[in-house]
């Protein structure tokens, strides 16, 4: 049986796991190409009664005020260091299966990586709430993806399946934050973590990635109880 390939739990939620793929893209240049990028998001009641049916949980535990608090400045500290421009962005009553069930609609379509991208742009460039028709349309647009598709991605069956089936695999990969990589039995968590994670890549594949820039200490990533937590 031929291993399992290289695979990232990424959310559109999380500043931590923009900046993780950031460093990733900047020492694998198309990281898309290199690692499997699996959605991870909070279900609604939809998905979260089928993610139960099928046996499986949502290990998140939300994070504290202060912890939200710090992670504004945290995030921001690590933006700056890569050179990047970062709007934060201010979230009312998010509905997270409508950027990320688009995700898996565009990829279908061909266009994934060019939507992760579009979406990052709105979110953490311009500060816009991704999780709004009216910001996603334009996202698609950009990303070359018909509109229709992407927003009707949450009354897809099969759209909404292989988003049930992208947080039962992290269910069943034990995964409780976000970013988090796995390289066969290697498990990688946070921001980081990210170069450990490339180190396994290179002696795994044999190609040589670029080192990614340093990370100061106590980054880290969407998770439940250390510095630099995200949500």
């Amino acid at each position: 049986m031929a291993p399992r390939p290289p695979r990232l739990y990424f959310s559109f939620r999380s500043p931590y796991s923009w900046l993780a793929v950031e460093r990733l893209t900047r020492a694998l240049h198309r990281p898309q190409e290199a690692l499997e990028f699996i959605p991870y998001w909070d279900p609604d009641s939809r998905t979260e009664a089928a993610l139960t049916a099928a046996g499986g949980a949502f290990h998140y535990v939300q994070m504290s005020k202060p912890k939200h608090l710090y992670l504004l400045q945290d995030a921001k500290r690590l933006a700056r260091r890569l050179d990047l421009p970062m709007r934060w962005p201010i979230d009312v009553d998010p509905w997270w299966e409508l950027p990320h069930l688009g995700f898996l609609a565009a990829r279908e379509r061909g266009a994934g990586e060019a939507f992760y991208r579009e979406v990052i742009a709105a979110r953490w460039h311009r500060g816009e709430d991704v999780c709004t028709p009216e910001v996603l349309a334009g996202v698609a647009e950009r990303a070359g993806v018909d509109p229709a598709v992407v927003l009707g991605a949450v009354d897809d069956d099969g759209v909404r399946a292989a988003g049930v089936d992208c947080l039962m695999r992290a269910y069943d990969d034990d995964i409780f934050g976000i970013p988090y990589l796995r390289i066969g039995p290697h498990r990688f968590w946070g921001y980081d973590r990210v170069d450990d994670f490339l180190a396994a890549y290179a002696d795994r594949s044999g190609v040589p990635a670029r080192p990614a820039e340093p990370v100061p200490a106590g980054a880290g990533g969407y998770d439940t109880d250390t510095g630099g937590g995200c949500g």
